[in-house]
């Protein structure tokens, strides 16, 4: 019986304590839970908080980028057209002997310049002294015999008045004076031929100029003729440099519009051209126009022009490769923009311009040649557009930016 009551005792704590720790475990979770529903309550509070306040504190939009731009520069220019031209020496020469025989000395130092008159060359000379001594000798043979055919002339004309001579016999001497006085003649021709060749033993620069290499060495036998057809040794080569032509091909279309202008002008074949040298931006140097050919190449389509050009310091040389200019027609109107502001474009070039409500527009333009120090616009804008010309690396197309006015000037002693 005792026993009985213990079980029951211990069954009874048993099953208060499940409900204790169960009122416990309910206690706990009810109040996890209000801690979570604050915690989500003051993290919506949080969030909004901080909206607000991010919206108070947000800046205000940056201005538009400042640029300076311009209209384009109108100008009364004359249009130029322009050609690439090669420089070709006045006078050139190739040196060859009109005599024969072994090359003893030379008298340059390849590539210099030589003036009129230098000696260049020296062939040995002694088989010429040689021909030439035999030609004086034989003018004193006929000087001789040319004396004794005038006292036998003059002895038979005696003879022949005193009636101790015949008219045959003056005929004869008469024939025989005569015939000495033609040996003695061909017997100077014979000196002159012989001193001519001796005298060409020495070549000599026929004038001032480059001379090139030497293409025969000392010790060489030359051959040489007074005849352009025979064969002859090439000693070396000389052009002349100053003054020096240009020479370059004109268009069809370019000669149509240049010779228009020639004839509106007077006719007067004297116009200037500006010359650019290889590797050079800049026109620096003139030249005169003097000579158009008569007939257009077919093949081409071209017609050959010529332009003579000073050079007192020597500085052109005969091949070289220069750009020429030249005007076209009168004076017209142009537009004038500064070099800097035109941006390449692949194979086109453009500009920036900015509209009425303060947008970047990019036009695509031709350009020209500078004058001026400025760009020349053949097409593609209007004298009332807006250039921009300072701050491009701000203005993106079809972006605002404000302008500030500046202004273009015309460098009248650029050289360009």
């Amino acid at each position: 019986m005792l026993e009985r009551e213990a079980e029951t005792r211990a069954e009874a704590e048993l099953a208060q304590s499940k409900v204790s720790g169960f009122s416990i475990i309910r206690t706990g979770s009810a109040v996890l839970a209000v801690l979570a529903v604050l915690g989500a309550g003051w993290a919506v509070y949080s969030y909004h908080e901080g909206e607000a306040v991010a919206a108070d504190a947000a800046p205000a939009p940056p201005p538009a980028p400042q640029v300076v731009v311009t209209r384009p520069l109108v100008r009364n220019l004359e249009p130029r057209i322009g050609f690439l031209g090669q420089f070709s020496a006045v006078d050139q020469v190739e040196l060859r002997a009109q005599v024969g025989g072994i090359l003893t000395e030379i008298h340059f130092v390849d590539g210099a310049i030589v003036q009129k008159g230098d000696l260049l060359f020296s062939i040995d000379t002694t088989p010429y002294a040689i021909r030439l001594a035999q030609a004086k000798a034989a003018l004193d043979t006929t000087t001789a015999q040319l004396s004794l055919a005038n006292q036998e002339l003059t002895r038979a004309q005696k003879l022949k008045l005193g009636d101790a001579g015949s008219v045959q016999n003056v005929d004869q001497r008469t024939a025989g004076q005569r015939a000495a006085v033609a040996a003695v003649e061909g017997a100077k021709a014979q000196i002159r031929d012989a001193q001519f060749d001796l005298d060409h033993c020495q070549i000599f620069a026929p004038f001032t100029g480059r001379i090139g290499n030497h293409l025969v060495s000392v010790g060489n036998l030359i051959a040489g003729s007074r005849a352009a057809t025979s064969p002859t040794t090439l000693l070396a080569t000389l052009v002349s440099l100053d003054p020096i032509y240009l020479d370059f091909d004109m268009s069809e279309g370019d000669f149509d519009t240049f010779s228009r202008f020639r004839t509106a002008s007077g006719g007067a074949l004297d116009n200037k051209v500006e010359i650019a040298l290889n590797g050079e931006q800049k026109y620096t140097k003139e030249g005169v126009l003097d000579f158009l050919n008569n007939t257009l190449d077919r093949s081409s389509g071209t017609i050959h022009a010529r332009a003579t050009v000073a050079n007192p310091d020597l500085a052109l040389t005969p091949g070289a490769f220069a750009r020429v200019r030249l005007a076209a027609s009168a004076p017209v109107p142009t537009l004038l923009v500064p070099d800097a502001s035109v941006l390449p474009d692949q194979s086109r070039h453009l500009v920036l311009t900015v509209a009425a409500d303060g947008t970047v527009v990019p036009k695509v333009i031709e350009t020209g040649d500078l004058r001026g120090g400025l760009r020349v616009v053949t097409s593609g804008i209007g004298p009332d557009d807006q250039i921009i010309v300072d701050g491009l690396p701000y203005a993106a197309p079809g972006s605002k930016v404000a302008v500030k006015q500046g202004a273009v000037t015309y460098d009248a002693n650029a050289q360009n």
